[in-house]
């Protein structure tokens, strides 16, 4: 599965009601580590299909979303359960770090 892109407009339908787990990667086009965790980011999406839903937010697009969850640092990672946030990351992961935190 691709990662998607998500805004303000589709967070509740792809995040709140998605029937399984979803990564969100909080990120911005000037971070250095947002870029160096990008690939790794769409490896997991690709691995996890069906399992996980990953999407992207773009801080510097969707503000609201950033202030809602208090992102003050990135890349921050949030896990959604059941429509809950349930795990929390913030800085550059490698890929079983990342694997570690969505269990």
């Amino acid at each position: 599965m691709s990662v998607m892109k998500i805004t303000k407009s589709n967070f509740d339908a792809e995040v709140i009601h998605s029937d399984i787990p979803v990564l969100l990667d909080f990120w911005a086009e000037w971070c250095t580590p947002c870029k160096m965790l990008s690939p790794i980011i769409h490896e997991i999406a690709n691995e996890n299909t069906g399992k996980i839903k990953v999407g992207k937010v773009n801080v510097d697009e969707e503000p609201e979303l950033a202030t809602q969850f208090q992102v003050m640092s990135i890349p921050m990672l949030i896990l959604f359960k059941e429509g809950k946030a349930v795990n929390t990351s913030i800085g550059f992961m490698d890929k079983e770090a990342i694997k570690k935190f969505l269990k």
